[in-house]
């Protein structure tokens, strides 16, 4: 009995040593972040120098494979059934605390499936208007809704996301009568902006920041409490005259449920120290984010009250999938 229990001690504790050396060689060849829309979109915007920056700290490439389709829920179910030997991550955001209470066929539950690693970006999001729209301001735009309703309509990057909820909410709140227009991802959405195929847009700031700056956009409010230090000119929807209209498109990382925890935790550490460099930290602020600092706990959190929050405002828009 006593030879029994040494061994088991042995073969315990081999394994525990076993994942504390898998997490210290980690990683031992290219890294997979699922990205569940097209390229182009604000997710890039965030994803992409964050994948050049952790390739460069951790010695091997960091790969981003773009997964679009139904409001970021396809790649969402493929990241869910990924190996979860810590050599595929999962990058999404607000989208993803939408899905629940809007998809009732996910395949995946994004609070139950997936580790939280933590918040990446947090840029609030803006009101913006295609270039030939005659408003040029949030007041504008609501008094031409309501002279005309029905009449104006507004882009999003899918059924479902942050950009259509956006829109639902600042309908209840405006008083407005606005039609949605879903595109496959934020890309094209704004490329149909840009074109004036839509009206309006519910954009993230990290997506739509280089084109306001090209004036192929125009934009009338930031849904934040206060100015974005990226255009600090640009109103808030408080001051535009739209009290409590406030909307973040955040992003955020997740590992496969079952992903080892030893190497969970030193992604973020690797996350973290990249979002604390000058080059993340610039090109964070030019896309109109702060960089935020949250723990893998404190994102679960926050995860968690994003979900209750948007489950609500699609009770009260009474939307759901088309």
């Amino acid at each position: 009995m006593k030879r029994s229990i040494a061994l088991i001690a042995c073969i315990v504790g081999a394994a525990a040593g076993g994942h504390a050396v898998g997490a210290e060689a980690w990683p031992s060849k290219a890294v997979t972040i699922i990205v569940p829309f097209p390229a182009g979109g604000g997710t890039d915007a965030f994803v992409r120098p964050l994948a050049q920056q952790l390739g460069a700290q951790l010695g091997h490439s960091v790969v981003v494979d773009n997964r679009g389709g139904a409001g970021g829920t396809v790649g969402a179910a493929i990241a869910a059934r990924a190996q979860p030997d810590g050599y595929t991550f999962f990058v999404g955001g607000a989208h993803h605390a939408i899905a629940p209470s809007f998809y009732k066929g996910l395949t995946y539950d994004i609070e139950k499936d997936f580790v939280p690693v933590t918040l990446i970006a947090q840029p609030p999001q803006i009101i913006v208007a295609a270039p030939t729209e005659p408003f040029s301001d949030l007041k504008g735009l609501i008094d031409h809704a309501r002279r005309q309703p029905g009449k104006l309509n507004f882009g999003s990057a899918g059924n479902g996301t942050s950009h259509h909820l956006a829109g639902e909410l600042f309908k209840l709140q405006a008083g407005v009568d606005i039609a949605h227009v879903p595109y496959t991802g934020a890309g094209p959405m704004l490329l149909a902006l840009m074109g004036s195929q839509v009206d309006l847009a519910f954009d993230g700031l990290g997506s739509s920041a280089q084109h306001i700056r090209a004036g192929k956009i125009k934009p009338l409010a930031v849904a934040a409490s206060q100015r974005s230090s990226a255009f600090p000119d640009v109103p808030t929807a408080a001051e535009a005259g739209l009290p409590g209209y406030e909307v973040s498109t955040w992003y955020a990382m997740w590992a496969p449920k079952g992903t080892p925890q030893p190497i969970v935790e030193r992604m973020y550490a690797e996350v973290q120290k990249a979002l604390g460099t000058p080059e993340i930290k610039k090109v964070w602020l030019s896309n109109g984010s702060e960089v935020p600092r949250y723990t893998s706990a404190e994102f679960g959190k926050y995860l968690h009250d994003e979900v209750q929050r948007w489950a609500k405002v699609a009770k009260d828009a009474g939307i759901k999938a088309d």
